[in-house]
């Protein structure tokens, strides 16, 4: 290894595969490597949709066994879901999955107490189903919850196992709709008033500080030497996808893409206005000090599932499939959470279609491409919503993540938007995961400093965007007609 020259182990959990990467930072120096990917499967059970957290463990062990010597190991993965634990610290049951029906109808229950408006003055995250204050609605009068003495969102419920010791990581715990962003800590107005004990949860911890190191039992069924310190990181992975946005200023928008599209702003201060509000954007906190104001938009779910459907074709045959279809000649709204279950996704493309009055998709061609196109435009409404609303105007939008490799998107986006895409990079999660942890156990330095090697030393592609906005503007006015 060249003189200077540190590894990081990066877990990055995702909602279809977990993966171990590890992360080489130098004084100009950056790369990542995959140590170990494994499958991350929701279990469908007599009592709803489940995630296998002990194979996803299973598979993080696999994984720093094939990482080899690091000098830290940082987890980050996706919000809102949590394990409970005993008094003795054992796992009661498997963790819910997001997408289970149980808070159907949960949100207007919370409403009667702290009306929306309120919710939302209070700790900024925008509505969605399955927001972690829902779920523990949901779960009050159950005996699981009853029992539990902790509660660990699932980054965390792994950092424990490893170490033993428990913690609540800030980024992640943002989304959980119970911290006050201007604050940085709980607001216990909000859960004092709607009878959630914050007790459940470890205390709060942010990127870089220490989280423990690997228990003795690890290391043996890893074989690393320890000591082996374990970081916390931005353990919401769109915090760490963030943090690796390779900007050189202010002035830019961001979409993190994957099974989710985030997109959005970086700001120094909560937007936390009922205009925000309407608009569901949300105000997540991020990196030394910042706030992610964003929108989720349904993202390449959309497409992985049809994928699903048809039988797995191969991405590249069906991007060439839609290139050849016309563009904006049917869209669907990519936030409509009629989108979020699993199933039948194609035709529930097709149906929604059907009802706004549009031609009706029946290839795999023309339905990845009312996807594609109905991405962008949902990229395109956010980032100009976001603008408005935080009065943040930008010159550029970085695309970060997987989808950062669908030319296609990129160029879509680029022409939605009106603004210049630059892509990369792909592995924004594990990137900004290793930053971290290359920052708390090395030289100091600060956000602006890391987007700097980023630029420097990742491959970015850069889009211009092309023709007339006019049939953006058509098809956004579709959507938008009753």
């Amino acid at each position: 290894m060249s003189a200077g020259v540190r590894s990081y182990a990066a877990v990055d959990l995702g909602a279809s595969s977990g993966r171990v990467m590890v992360g080489r930072v130098g004084p100009d120096s950056l790369e990542v490597s995959e140590a170990h990917r494994f499958p991350n499967r929701p279990v469908r059970v007599p009592e709803g949709l489940r995630w296998d957290v002990l194979g996803l463990y299973g598979g993080v062990l696999d994984g720093l066994r094939a990482a080899g010597r690091v000098a830290s190991v940082g987890l980050d993965g996706w919000a809102v879901d949590y394990g409970l634990l005993d008094a003795d610290g054992a796992l009661l049951g498997n963790p819910v999955h997001y997408r289970d029906a149980r808070t159907e109808g949960v949100a207007e229950q919370v409403w009667a107490t702290v009306p929306a408006a309120q919710l939302y003055a209070a700790t900024g995250i925008q509505y969605a189903p399955f927001n972690t204050l829902y779920q523990l609605t949901a779960a009050r009068k159950t005996e699981q919850l009853m029992c539990s003495k902790r509660l660990l969102l699932i980054p965390d419920l792994l950092s424990y196992w490893l170490t033993g010791e428990q913690g609540t990581e800030l980024t992640n715990a943002s989304t959980t709709q119970l911290i006050d962003p201007r604050t940085r800590t709980w607001s216990y107005e909000v859960a004092e008033r709607l009878g959630i004990d914050l007790g459940l949860f470890a205390p709060l911890r942010r990127p870089g500080d220490p989280a423990g190191v690997l228990r003795p039992e690890v290391l043996a069924e890893t074989g690393l030497a320890g000591p082996v310190p374990v970081t916390a990181v931005g353990s919401h992975d769109t915090a760490s996808a963030v943090a690796a946005v390779p900007a050189t200023g202010e002035r830019f928008a961001y979409i993190c893409t994957g099974t989710w599209s985030l997109a959005g702003l970086e700001l120094t201060a909560p937007v936390l206005t009922e205009a925000s509000r309407a608009a569901n954007f949300t105000n997540e906190l991020g990196l030394d000090g910042t706030v992610r104001y964003l929108r989720n938009i349904m993202g390449l779910w959309l497409l992985q599932e049809c994928q699903r459907a048809w039988g797995g074709p191969d991405l590249a045959l069906l991007l060439h499939e839609a290139g050849s279809v016309p563009m904006l000649r049917s869209v669907v709204d990519a936030g409509d959470a009629a989108f979020l279950a699993p199933g039948r996704m194609p035709q529930r493309i097709a149906a929604a279609c059907r009802a706004s009055g549009q031609p009706v998709p029946r290839t795999r061609g023309e339905v990845t491409r009312c996807i594609l196109d109905s991405l962008a435009l949902a990229h395109r409404r956010a980032v100009a919503d976001a603008q408005r609303l935080a009065d943040h105007p930008v010159d550029v939008v970085y695309v970060v993540g997987g989808g950062a490799r669908n030319t296609l998107l990129c160029q879509l986006t680029a022409d939605a938007c009106g603004l210049p895409v630059v892509a990369g990079p792909t592995e924004a999660a594990a990137l900004g995961n290793v930053l971290v942890q290359a920052r708390a156990h090395g030289p100091a330095g600060d956000l602006a400093a890391m987007r700097r090697l980023l630029a420097r030393t990742q491959p970015l592609t850069r889009y211009a965007p092309r023709g007339d906005d006019a049939p953006w503007q058509a098809a956004e006015a579709r959507l938008l007609t009753p």
